[in-house]
């Protein structure tokens, strides 16, 4: 349990899942802090742009102003008033000036751009001359002197300076346009950046839904069920230990019992690694007539016989076998000069970490081996009578066990074939309010009416076919092949190649069908083949079945090893039931290529 969990461990893999958990939650955290920092870049920029436009709205707003106070200047007629407005004239136009300059060549302190746009830096040069003329304008028109000075005689200065504000005020309107249509490209190329990494974001969190959290949801639910599992497991654990402690209690008693029987009624014995004796039972000593209280050197082989040759066998078993142990028949001499013969095994036993035994169990089978060469003195003649007796009697099991199959195989077909039928055609009948149920639930009535059908007569036809005791082996087999080929959907061929047609013996003819149906359901069920050939053929002397198919094939002899499965339980059948009617078997099988058996059976 403790390794499922390990491995299941390993396979839900938290480290993979935590790094890319993190990765996923870093690209997230990504994508929100660049847009964050592209928001709040062109939110400033915008704030800049803003600025700008307002600015440049505001030079038209100079420049008229300026044009106005030249023009209340012009016409002024009270002189207290008119340093006050050359004044202010000089403020406009100086601020005017250096506004500009800060729009067209940029200004680190109100945040003008100093690099621009190829089309306004192409405007602001087309609107520098105007500027120039202006200031020209105004600056010769300031430095008249006032005393002289006369309205007519300076119209000209006045005239270029309404012309070219005139003029300025258009090509500041397309400065300001462009301004305005620079902002909004930067607006629209944000809001499209914006839905990029929203998109890019979305994308990011499906991802990590698909990749990351429905996968770890799934297996967190596979980890929960299999605790759930193990927990099971543990509290049948804990049952299960308790139930053993209290065995184990148990066996302590039942321990002090054995030993009390062990000594009275076993003949075991307790020696070292070097073939000292410990501990004798007391049945074993009577049987040696050993008594260890006049024995100094308690050595087990001197105790079992007093024949050097055989106390040398003795040592030298116990020498080699005292790690691995050692099982066998031991022939002896008693003190008495008479055969002993004992069935003894030597099992190594650890008492401490460093200290072990021997542990000499023994049979007296000296009875027994008596009479083993009683038995090898009978006559042979006799054996071979009683084995001809048991054919006899074998024969007689099997032709029995043959004519009761066929009694049933009427039984099933006439009985419960007729009775299947007639509640098909029942079911047929039925007529319920709910049509679409009913007609669903009659119709899988229908098909299972004509399963168990099918079942009944595969049955039938499996215990005793009617062609086998009418027309012969080679009827049989080829309604066999024909029927299985129906009822499975494989490609079941049957080859007569010599014409065979004689009818042989009923019990051999029994057992040649049953073999070659074996060898068929074994191709249908084991190999998953697709094809299978029969073939008949025969000699004067010999008739030959050759089972051929395209399945999966198998290793004789691993099969064969395992005589507890079910394949290898039917070859050794087959091998048996061939035999039995004096002929032989021939497997050969390729893994992934197929199968051939041949049966040989004398005529």
């Amino acid at each position: 349990m403790i390794k499922e969990a390990k491995a299941f461990s390993e396979n839900l893999n938290f480290r993979k899942l935590k790094q890319m958990y993190i990765f996923a939650l870093i690209t997230i955290a990504i994508t929100i802090l660049l847009s964050q920092l592209l928001i709040q870049h062109n939110i400033s920029s915008q704030l800049n742009d803003s600025r700008l436009i307002n600015i440049s709205g505001k030079q038209r707003m100079l420049s008229q102003k300026l044009s106005k106070e030249i023009l209340i200047l012009n016409s002024s007629l009270i002189d207290s008033n008119i340093e006050e407005e050359i004044s202010n004239i000089n403020k406009t136009l100086k601020l005017w000036k250096s506004t500009h300059i800060a729009l067209e060549k940029g200004n680190d302190s109100l945040n003008f751009p100093n690099e621009k746009s190829v089309a306004l830096s192409e405007l602001y040069k087309d609107i520098k001359p105007n500027i120039d003329k202006i200031d020209f304008a105004v600056r010769n028109y300031l430095s008249h002197d006032r005393q002289t000075f006369s309205k007519d005689k300076y119209q000209d200065e006045i005239k270029t300076i309404l012309d070219n504000v005139a003029i300025f005020l258009t090509k500041m309107n397309r400065i300001v346009g462009q301004y305005e249509h620079e902002a909004s490209e930067k607006v629209t190329r944000q809001r499209n950046i914006e839905y990029g990494i929203l998109s890019f974001t979305l994308l990011v969190l499906l991802l990590e839904f698909l990749y990351i959290f429905k996968p770890t949801n799934k297996k967190i639910e596979i980890l929960i069920s299999k605790l759930l599992i193990s927990e099971k497991r543990a509290i049948k654990l804990a049952h299960d230990t308790e139930a053993i402690s209290i065995a184990k209690e148990n066996s302590v008693k039942e321990l002090k019992s054995l030993n009390f029987a062990m000594e009275n009624t076993l003949l075991y014995c307790r020696i070292s690694p070097q073939g000292k004796i410990i501990h004798m039972g007391e049945k074993f000593s009577k049987l040696l007539q050993y008594n260890p209280s006049f024995d100094t050197e308690k050595s087990f082989s001197k105790a079992i016989t007093k024949v050097v040759n055989e106390q040398q066998e003795i040592d030298q078993i116990i020498a080699d076998k005292q790690r691995s142990g050692w099982q066998g028949e031991l022939n002896t001499t008693d003190r008495n000069g008479n055969k002993l013969w004992l069935d003894m095994s030597m099992i190594p036993v650890r008492i401490r970490k460093e200290e072990s035994e021997l542990l000499v169990i023994c049979f007296n089978i000296t009875i027994r081996k008596n009479a083993e060469l009683e038995v090898e003195r009978l006559n042979r003649e006799n054996i071979i009578e009683k084995i001809n007796q048991q054919k006899i009697i074998s024969s007689k099991i099997v032709e029995n066990q043959e004519n009761e199959q066929n009694r049933i195989a009427r039984e099933i077909h006439d009985g419960i074939g007729q009775m299947l039928t007639g509640l098909k055609f029942s079911l047929e009948s039925i007529n319920l309010d709910d049509k679409e149920k009913s007609a669903q639930k009659i119709e899988y009535l229908k098909k299972l009416s004509l399963d168990i059908i099918k079942g009944v007569r595969t049955a039938t036809f499996n215990l005793m076919p009617p062609e086998l005791s009418d027309h012969g082996i080679v009827s049989s087999i080829t309604k066999l092949t024909l029927e299985l080929a129906k009822l499975t959907g494989k490609n079941i061929q049957f080859y007569n190649k010599t014409d065979f047609d004689q009818r042989l013996d009923s019990l051999i003819e029994i057992n040649i069908y049953r073999l070659t149906q074996e060898a068929i359901n074994n191709a249908i069920k084991y190999a998953d083949s697709s094809h299978i050939i029969v073939q008949l053929s025969h000699s004067n002397k010999i008739l030959s079945i050759t089972i051929d198919d395209n399945g999966k094939g198998f290793d004789i002899s691993t099969v064969e090893k395992r005589r507890n499965s079910e394949s290898g339980m039917g070859l050794l059948f087959m091998k048996e039931r061939v035999q039995y009617i004096n002929g032989r078997v021939f497997i050969n099988s390729i893994p992934g290529e197929g199968t051939r058996i041949t049966f040989n059976i004398p005529l």
